[in-house]
């Protein structure tokens, strides 16, 4: 519940600490933040024009005025394959098994389930409502792939009070960016996309559709950028502290000249309210999406066909690295590009195109960035020497695609664990078992807590040392009717832990 405080009376003391706290904003921060401040000295006038500092404006109004009526609410009625846990927002948004234990408990999407983000009392479709923008005067739509997830019929509601139908032209799971395209009408009051990225300390105005209640603006600074959260396989996210809430999700935040320099998606809160704590997607990585689902429906990524860990500090020394950095390649798929062009197990790739890339994350980044056709220089070390590769992207498999036979933990009908894995001895993780190197976060194993860099000791308590013993022992509890298959894992601290994953064909 929301505490209220009657605004009618002031105390003295409350006066007074107001007006002592004006006081010291002005010596601490210059009268600049003081409409009516006036010296108390005699000032000479400048004989030239002074450059005015870079301080916030005295009122965001004229940039609220500028942008506002570009700015929508987004109203979704769902089917009835959405997720009934209406917690995290529409549709679910991506996976939050991976994010930080530090933020797990609190972090949300903040789409709105019902109106004043009650639950709908009475029977029949569920709705969500979310926030979005509009980008072209013939009416295309920016908003959250996870506000429109699952959605039966989608409605956008102009800054003007219409009301109009809207399609989704396509949506993007991975970045979290959806497209929708207003159905009738045209010269639509529309925004425009930042022209470079925002620095940390800037200014930022967000408008949306907090709670319902529709046109909300709030203002604050970038806190901070690249911020990694693990709620998606590319996460490079803005860091923010203007005060955003549940159904500001697909929501634009702006720079002081109006122009949109993120799309707010999640934020950090042990009561779904502001705390301070927002993230959006960079206008780069949105327009570039954009982009592709506008003119394909769909997006395209670049592709090189390669398992990869991080280098931890343990995996540089063992490599003779001087630094934990870059991307260590477990495995080069057969036929891929990678594989193409030469890259093994145990390789370090350090530079793409002659960028640094200081881990594995990044390098996924970099890659998915691209488009399929690409030809891109790798430069990586092998035994200690540094070599190049130039590499012609592929296109990355869709999310139903099959992409790595060898090192998946299943396959031929059988249930899946939602694991990559490697011989453990190859990427240098122990002397026996078999390494996770990759966890689908949608997976049973990760629901129990099974992550990259685990080495499973034995299924079904048959010593394995490959993927294929792995997947073997999955086949045999299988075959003898086991609802779920015993495993002893041993964790990147050394720790060994018995975990019982399910073996439901259609977990994961």
């Amino acid at each position: 519940m929301t505490e209220t405080r009657p605004s009618g009376r002031t105390s003295r003391r409350a006066l007074a600490s107001v007006a002592a706290a004006a006081l010291i904003a002005g010596g601490a921060l210059g009268s600049g933040y003081l409409p009516s401040a006036t010296p108390a000295y005699a000032q000479a006038l400048p004989k030239s024009p002074i450059e005015a500092p870079e301080h916030p404006p005295g009122s965001f109004a004229g940039i609220v005025n500028k942008v506002k009526p570009g700015v929508v609410s987004v109203k979704v009625k769902l089917d009835d394959s959405a997720s009934s846990d209406d917690d995290d927002g529409p549709g679910q948004g991506r996976n939050l098994q991976n994010v930080p234990p530090q933020l797990r408990e609190f972090f949300k999407r903040f789409g709105q389930n019902g109106p004043g983000g009650m639950q709908p009392q009475h029977q029949g479709p569920r709705g969500a409502v979310g926030s979005g923008f509009i980008i072209s005067a013939d009416g295309y739509v920016v908003t959250n792939n996870h506000v429109v997830d699952h959605a039966k019929t989608v409605q956008v509601t102009l800054d003007d009070g219409r009301t109009l139908d809207a399609k989704v032209i396509g949506k993007d799971s991975k970045t979290d960016v959806a497209l929708l395209k207003i159905n009738e009408g045209s010269n639509f009051p529309y925004v425009q996309f930042g022209k470079t990225a925002p620095q940390v300390g800037d200014w930022v105005v967000a408008i949306g559709n907090p709670f319902g209640l529709g046109g909300t603006v709030t203002a604050g600074i970038v806190s901070a950028r690249g911020r990694d959260i693990g709620a998606g396989p590319y996460d490079d996210f803005l860091q923010i502290d203007a005060p955003i809430n549940k159904g500001n999700s697909g929501g634009p935040t702006f720079n002081v000249n109006g122009e949109v320099v993120g799309v707010n998606t999640a934020i950090a809160s042990p009561s779904g309210g502001s705390v301070g704590l927002a993230f959006a997607i960079p206008a780069e990585t949105v327009q570039a999406v954009v982009e592709q689902l506008r003119t394909d429906g769909k997006v395209a990524r670049g592709y090189l066909g390669v398992q990869i860990q991080p280098v931890t500090q343990d995996i540089a020394e063992g490599l003779g690295l001087d630094k934990a950095k870059g991307a260590l390649v477990d495995h080069a798929e057969s036929g891929t590009p990678a594989a193409k062009a030469g890259l093994k197990s145990g390789d370090v790739i350090e530079k793409v195109n002659g960028d640094a890339v200081d881990s594995a994350r990044e390098l996924s980044r970099k890659i998915a960035g691209m488009k399929p056709g690409a030809k891109v220089e790798l430069s990586y070390l092998r035994g200690g020497k540094s070599d190049v590769a130039t590499v012609t992207l592929g296109t990355m498999p869709t999310d139903g695609t099959k992409v790595a036979s060898r090192d998946d933990d299943t396959g031929n009908g059988q249930p899946r664990l939602g694991l990559q894995l490697a011989p453990a001895g190859e990427v240098g993780l122990s002397d026996q078992g078999v390494a996770v190197v990759q966890v689908d976060p949608d997976g049973p194993a990760a629901a129990k807590g099974i992550e990259t860099g685990d080495v499973i000791l034995d299924v079904g308590g048959q010593s394995v040392s490959r993927p294929a013993d792995v997947a073997a022992q999955i086949r045999a509890a299988e075959s003898s009717g086991r609802k779920a298959v015993l495993m002893r894992v041993k964790s990147g601290k050394g720790q060994t832990r018995f975990v019982a994953v399910s073996l439901s064909k259609n977990a994961g």
